[in-house]
């Protein structure tokens, strides 16, 4: 049986926050991370992860059962403007600054399918969910950069609930990464371009400084 901590990694700093604020980083290992109604004995594969010692945390946001490593660029923000945080338009801004970062590089064309998800036509590169406290809404995505989908096969168990366009696939026929699909530049530029497009067209947000330090 695994154990699972409280999610306490770099981007929970924004729920601290008093105004709009967004982070762009890179988990320097790799991590389960459970969706708020997951538990860990139908999410994932618990003979492995305590194997491979792989730390298991459970999020506040929804959505299902994820895998952090060092080829995902995580994407978080807190709003605490009310006028802007209808969830459905909050998915659809981002992703649509997002794609447009990532279509600056990329002779392809994304779009959003199920509630949230960016794809290129029937596979997978990013997830995202939420949790709306007081007066705040945290916004959370991953962006499958370069991790082989076989490692989300290999950890997690297939979802309870899943997209439509998923029709029931394995993670490893879902998901696809960023650069299998001709993406050229490094994550790093991406980094800078999808932070470029969130402070032109998000006013009056600020850019957390990025500082990842060992979690325990």
């Amino acid at each position: 049986m695994v154990k699972v901590s409280e999610y306490n990694l770099p981007d929970t700093q924004l729920m601290n926050e008093e105004s709009n604020k967004f982070l762009l980083w890179i988990p320097e290992k790799t991590y389960i991370i459970l969706g708020a109604s997951n538990k860990a004995d139908d999410a994932v594969v618990e003979s492995l992860a305590v194997k491979d010692n792989i730390t298991v945390m459970k999020r506040r946001t929804g959505g299902q059962t994820v895998m952090l490593t060092p080829n995902n660029l995580i994407i978080s923000a807190v709003l605490t403007d009310e006028s802007v945080m209808k969830p459905k338009d909050v998915f659809n801004n981002f992703n649509d600054m997002i794609i447009s970062a990532i279509e600056k590089d990329h002779f392809e064309k994304f779009s959003t399918r199920g509630i949230s998800d960016i794809a290129l036509g029937e596979k997978k590169i990013m997830g995202s969910s939420m949790y709306r406290g007081k007066g705040k809404l945290f916004y959370h995505a991953v962006l499958n950069f370069n991790e082989p989908p076989s490692t989300f096969q290999k950890y997690l168990k297939h979802p309870s609930k899943e997209p439509d366009y998923r029709k029931g696939r394995n993670h490893d026929e879902f998901v696809t990464t960023l650069k299998e699909t001709g993406y050229k530049p490094n994550m790093e530029h991406l980094k800078n371009e999808i932070t470029a497009a969130l402070c032109n067209v998000l006013i009056n947000h600020e850019v957390v400084e990025n500082i990842v330090e060992e979690v325990v």
